[in-house]
């Protein structure tokens, strides 16, 4: 009996998502913002791919699906940028509340 490449693909997508999930959920508060840096990256790497692949489509359906890939990954690498940005100020000190004057 011999097992398809399919049932193959589909254990590897599962047990990849089981390890993400308890990668990810075991992250402490700390490494947070270095971990949305890498993920930021990663996305735009995705943004090359996404391109590569619109730009050898033929078909006006790979040319759009291209296009929304393309658009979708850099919506996700700005939004991180600027997620890593609010995060980044969290850790910045506060200045000193001023003295109230005449007291």
């Amino acid at each position: 009996m011999e097992i398809s490449d399919g049932i193959y693909n589909l254990i590897i997508f599962v047990l990849a998502i089981y390890v993400g999930y308890h990668v990810v959920w075991n992250v402490t508060p700390a490494l947070h913002t270095p971990l949305m840096a890498v993920t930021n990256a990663i996305s735009a790497i995705v943004i090359v791919g996404a391109m590569l692949a619109a730009a050898l489509t033929e078909t006006f359906l790979g040319k759009s699906m291209g296009f929304l890939a393309v658009a979708l990954a850099a919506v996700n690498v700005f939004g991180g940028f600027l997620v890593t940005r609010r995060m980044l100020e969290m850790f910045k000190k506060k200045a000193p509340k001023a003295k109230a004057e005449g007291k």
